[in-house]
């Protein structure tokens, strides 16, 4: 459990701060979203921890809490996938401008061989950004054995195209540099480390309680999706995939936030090494204008989730089921916002709305 301390002795004006809660019930009134949570850290310890709405639009739905566990959709690619080759990069394991031709044979032919674990990650690898994949394979190494006779849409290192395809290859590189299965290697090198006790793919029955329904899913599975994966291509790879599948809590990825912007470090002990980190969340620029880092993002000059007061140094990831985590080591700041505003229906887009006047609401109340 992380520190919590008032807001005043971590530089907020409280009255300023509380107006991102506003921010969270102003939503959920205009069903934008059933329910949220979010939680502010800085210097090491919780400023703030909110709670608000429903798990769904059923009156009678739990209230939401903040222990509550959400599918964390493309959270996965940098607190798993990301954080597991930072760490396999450290050990010498993994070689990011080695061709992923080399670990992964099969993904060869028609310019297949330039491609390299570091344009994977910032998402300038040739690969498309999606594919309908859940629609032909229905198991791990049909999807793995897909992805590698995907065309490459353009020459890698030109376009900075945001690619779930290009996470499902990277995976299957760690996992040939490692020997392990990607379940495995994030519950050792991730989760475990950083105790991110209730952080998992596959939830058990016994957390379904606390886990919000996503979709009504009519057309593939028949079904509304709850405990299961939303994503389509992660439910096909049997709900493990390096692009999408997790689902956890926000006290654990305030854990997780926090390690970053102490540098790797957590409560004393050394998880990531700080050099790592600073490259991993610094742009890559391999393609001019790209704001992507290393399996992170970074702060656009317009039109940003992060709002209009985050630094530039600051970085994070977004979930499409409506979850988030931002850090601004300038400010020493930590944010996560969980939703699932895709309940019912993924039409509803006032998260675009939410993500900003809840970022701008929380850096307006700092003082210090």
């Amino acid at each position: 459990m992380a520190l919590e301390l008032s807001p005043e002795e971590l530089g907020f004006d409280p009255e300023r701060l509380e107006r991102a809660k506003d921010v969270l019930v102003r939503h959920v009134k205009r069903e934008t979203t059933p329910g949220a949570v979010g939680v502010v850290v800085r210097g090491g310890a919780a400023a703030a921890k909110w709670a608000v709405g429903r798990h769904s639009y059923d009156p009678f739905s739990p209230e939401v809490r903040v222990e509550d566990v959400y599918d964390l959709a493309s959270l996965t690619k940098v607190v798993a996938t990301t954080a597991i080759c930072l760490l396999l990069e450290e050990a010498g394991r993994l070689d990011l401008d080695e061709p992923v031709a080399e670990r992964v044979k099969e993904f060869r032919g028609a310019g297949r061989e330039k491609v390299t674990a570091r344009q994977l990650l910032a998402h300038c690898s040739g690969l498309p950004a999606h594919a309908e994949l859940y629609r032909v394979c229905f198991s791990p190494p049909a999807v793995q054995e897909a992805v590698c006779k995907i065309p490459l849409a353009y020459e890698p290192g030109t376009q900075d195209v945001y690619s779930d395809i290009g996470f499902i290859l990277l995976g299957m590189t760690l996992e040939r540099v490692s020997g392990y299965r990607l379940g495995r290697l994030a519950r050792h090198y991730v989760f475990d480390p950083l105790g991110m006790s209730d952080t998992t793919y596959r939830p058990g029955r016994e957390l379904h309680y606390r886990i919000p329904p996503t979709e009504y899913d009519s057309t593939v599975r028949g079904r509304l999706i709850h405990g299961e994966v939303h994503d389509e291509n992660a439910w096909a790879m049997r709900g493990v995939a390096p692009h999408a599948g997790l689902f956890g809590p926000a006290e654990d990825l305030m854990r997780f936030l926090q390690t970053f912007l102490n540098g790797g470090r957590q409560e004393g002990r050394r998880v990531f090494p700080k050099d790592k980190v600073d490259a991993y969340t610094a742009r890559a620029n391999l393609v001019p204008g790209s704001t992507r880092a290393l399996g992170w993002d970074t702060v656009s000059e317009e039109g940003s989730m992060t709002g209009k007061h985050f630094s530039p140094k600051s970085y994070g990831s977004l979930g499409f089921t409506g979850t988030s985590i931002w850090a601004d080591p300038k400010r020493d700041l930590g944010v996560v916002l969980l939703t699932n505003r895709i309940h019912p229906s993924r039409k509803n887009m006032g998260i675009r709305r939410l993500r900003p006047a809840f970022h701008n609401a929380i850096a307006e109340a700092l003082v210090t």
